[in-house]
């Protein structure tokens, strides 16, 4: 029965326009319009080029964008009764939970395959080593921001929910150093940021932390940005969870 849950679960979200919007052609015009904005883009950066450097980012956000939103989504259904309704089939509790994080990763891999197609068409280089372990870094990481999507669900709990958390990814993604390269008072700002430990991952077998503005990040200090964060959205999704059955 899980597997057939999932099966309606995936394809009820790619009959949803909102999600097909924000997880593959924003991020895909995105990766266009970036990629062939700058003349500069052919410029090599670290092992391969500048247009590599830009992919992976856009990469990064369509996928958290997918997380994020399935993560969200999954939030207010509970608020709104469908938990209850599921806990009348014999599908279990870790069955829903799974189903949901199976959707998630599902789109967030779709995501990064399109984004790295058309990191082709823009001319993005790097050996194969760099697409293959970035890809997985874009992929498994993005799984930090369904947590992300799930407090921000389960703290607004409305339909708005699903707008802020969107909304905030995209200045977090300006303010992580997602979308274009930041220097000086912004880049130590972006450190602090949680996209910013993500993408500088997701980037570090192309440029192995030296950032195009001169300046260098420690492997672990990137990890531990991602941990914590981690952290920080775990506890208020739990908040949140705690606050929701509190109100019923």
């Amino acid at each position: 029965m899980t597997l057939t849950y999932t099966w309606i679960e995936f394809l009820r979200q790619v009959r949803n326009p909102g999600v097909l919007v924000f997880t593959l052609l924003l991020p895909g015009a995105m990766t266009l319009i970036f990629g062939s904005a700058f003349d500069y883009g052919s410029a090599p950066a670290g092992h391969g080029n500048v247009n590599m450097y830009i992919m992976l980012g856009m990469a990064a956000y369509g996928a958290v964008m997918a997380t994020n939103g399935i993560g969200g989504q999954a939030a207010l259904e509970q608020m709104q009764g469908w938990g209850r309704q599921l806990a009348l089939t014999p599908l279990p509790t870790w069955g829903m939970v799974a189903t949901k994080a199976v959707v998630a990763m599902v789109f967030a891999l779709g995501t990064v395959l399109v984004i790295f197609g058309l990191g082709v068409l823009i001319g993005a280089e790097a050996p194969w080593w760099v697409w293959l372990q970035s890809g997985l870094i874009v992929w498994l990481g993005s799984s930090v921001f369904a947590l992300f999507g799930l407090a921000t669900g389960l703290l607004f709990r409305s339909e708005a929910a699903m707008g802020i958390s969107a909304g905030g990814l995209v200045i977090l993604g300006f303010l992580g150093n997602m979308f274009m390269p930041l220097s000086g008072v912004m880049l130590t700002i972006a450190r602090w940021t949680p996209l910013y430990g993500y993408v500088a991952l997701a980037r570090w077998p192309l440029i192995e932390g030296h950032d195009p503005s001169g300046e260098s990040d420690p492997l672990w200090q990137l990890v531990l940005n991602v941990v914590l964060w981690a952290m920080i959205f775990a506890v208020l999704a739990v908040w949140g969870a705690l606050r929701s059955r509190e109100r019923q």
